[in-house]
């Protein structure tokens, strides 16, 4: 028997080819993030507002690499027609999280959540004018990965400025963004 008409050998090719795509990911997850990383400490002469928009432009790296990084387009694919999320509704957080390395201060955190429902992804088809499920899915989920970071930053912002009042940002900082997407049943 060859390849052609021995079927355990042909599943076994398959498998086989599938795990080379998957490249030993989990094709399961669930969440898209991104960590970014300031070491360029500032001036001790700094003002409180400089400093603050030191963070919030560590924010704006951390929200582009998660938006252009390979998890959000693992996500967006889970809204393939016959897949994980096939009804088009699903439900989520976007969280931000500011570290102070160099500082006793714990890590501050915002999270916002969000909703994608079916009637959103036939309105982004008619922006897009495409049927690729995947595609749309991306866009919006850049969209609400958008909005749910500034919601998120705007419900931290209060102790990002007490953190600069207590100057714990003098020193290394890292911001961590997650999306994580829960399909609903």
């Amino acid at each position: 028997m060859n390849l052609r008409n021995n079927p355990d050998r042909i599943l076994d090719h398959i498998d086989r080819e599938r795990s080379r795509d998957d490249d030993g990911r989990d094709n399961f997850t669930r969440d898209a993030t991104a960590k970014e990383l300031d070491t360029e400490v500032p001036d001790s002469d700094a003002t409180p507002g400089e400093r603050t928009r030191r963070l919030f432009r560590l924010v704006e790296r951390a929200y582009t690499a998660t938006a252009s990084g390979p998890d959000i387009r693992r996500l967006a694919q889970r809204f393939q027609t016959i897949g994980d999320i096939s009804n088009h509704h699903a439900r989520g957080d976007v969280s931000v999280t500011v570290s102070y390395l160099d500082h006793a201060r714990p890590d501050d955190v915002g999270l916002s959540p969000f909703e994608i429902l079916p009637t959103e992804i036939d309105e982004i088809k008619k922006v897009t004018k495409s049927t690729r499920p995947d595609a749309n899915a991306l866009r919006l989920l850049r969209e609400n990965l958008r909005s749910g970071v500034m919601g998120a930053y705007q419900k931290m912002e209060p102790r990002l400025r007490d953190a600069v009042r207590e100057r714990a940002d003098l020193g290394h900082v890292s911001v961590q963004i997650t999306m994580d997407l829960r399909p609903t049943g």
